[in-house]
């Protein structure tokens, strides 16, 4: 990867834009919302744990959405989280891939089995690590917030005029702050610590859904997000669109957001301000031998 080439003013053509987004809806439509509600518990497996499951509709969703961005784009390299589950080599393309596209087809998978309305489907394209295009979509509403580089943040739904989306004004004190944090996706052993400032927020909780976390970030209804599990398909998309609406994304470190780095924490907060106040908040974490990029681990 490198620093030196220049990024594009803008990501795709309004036509590219549109055809990437009528795949989505297709899969969708095709593998994703004839099977919510209506599966059972054969249809649903779990992957790490069980709080980490895989559907039908999410390998068959990625799969008919590879198809078509690789018919649009022949030497883009493919991204998915099912694919990688399988071949975690894959995500080790992305450093030095000039097009890449990343690919959550269900996110929320576990909203999404238990009959939870909660879900979406996460899409990127990437240029050598850094987020140039992004939309979260929600299958069930037909609506999507959408941004490239160098652009807006938009709200969009079909037959209606796109509006742009701002993060909020957040705040300096965490009294003011709404946000979302996976405390069970912390280790352990900072668990407690971590919820014994939840009570300090205005309000903390967690929708298992990035789609909808940095859906909510974006249009200004909350405050923050920080993610702690680090994978390019849920959150390259959701750092940009971010960006764009007005906020501040950054490692808990400082370090700058590409989709190569793997640990994090991640935050992503409305303003530069919101995001140092809860940095100093969250700074335990850094910590944290988990969290440690790869050559802050070794001896």
């Amino acid at each position: 990867m490198t620093d030196s080439l220049p990024m594009p003013v803008t990501a795709l053509r309004p036509a590219q834009v549109t055809a990437i987004l009528n795949i989505v809806r297709r899969a969708a439509r095709a593998e994703i919302l004839p099977r919510f509600r209506a599966m059972t518990e054969a249809d649903i497996k779990s992957k790490a744990n069980d709080l980490d499951l895989v559907t039908e509709a999410d390998t068959n969703a990625e799969k008919m959405i590879a198809r078509g961005l690789l018919n649009l784009f022949p030497n883009a390299l493919i991204v998915g989280e099912e694919a990688c589950a399988a071949n975690p080599d894959i995500i080790k393309g992305i450093a030095n891939a000039e097009t890449a596209f990343t690919i959550d087809p269900v996110d929320g998978t576990w909203n999404f089995a238990n009959g939870m309305s909660t879900f979406g489907v996460i899409l990127s394209m990437t240029r050598f690590g850094k987020p140039i295009f992004g939309l979260h979509y929600d299958p069930l509403n037909d609506d999507v917030v959408i941004s490239e580089v160098n652009g807006r943040t938009e709200y969009r739904k079909p037959q209606k005029q796109p509006r742009v989306l701002k993060t909020s004004k957040g705040g300096s004190m965490l009294s003011d702050l709404m946000g979302y944090l996976p405390l069970h996706m912390l280790p352990k052993t900072v668990q407690g610590k971590m919820a014994s400032l939840f009570p300090e927020f205005k309000r903390i909780g967690s929708l298992v859904c990035s789609c909808h976390e940095y859906r909510m970030l974006a249009q200004g209804n909350i405050d923050f997000v920080m993610a702690t599990g680090i994978t390019p398909w849920d959150h390259a998309a959701g750092a940009l669109l971010v960006k764009n609406a007005g906020g501040h994304v950054a490692f808990l470190d400082g370090g700058e957001y590409d989709a190569v780095r793997t640990r994090g924490p991640l935050l992503m907060a409305s303003n530069e301000t919101t995001w140092h106040s809860l940095r100093d908040a969250f700074a335990f974490l850094l910590e944290v031998p988990e969290f440690k990029a790869p050559d802050e681990t070794s001896d």
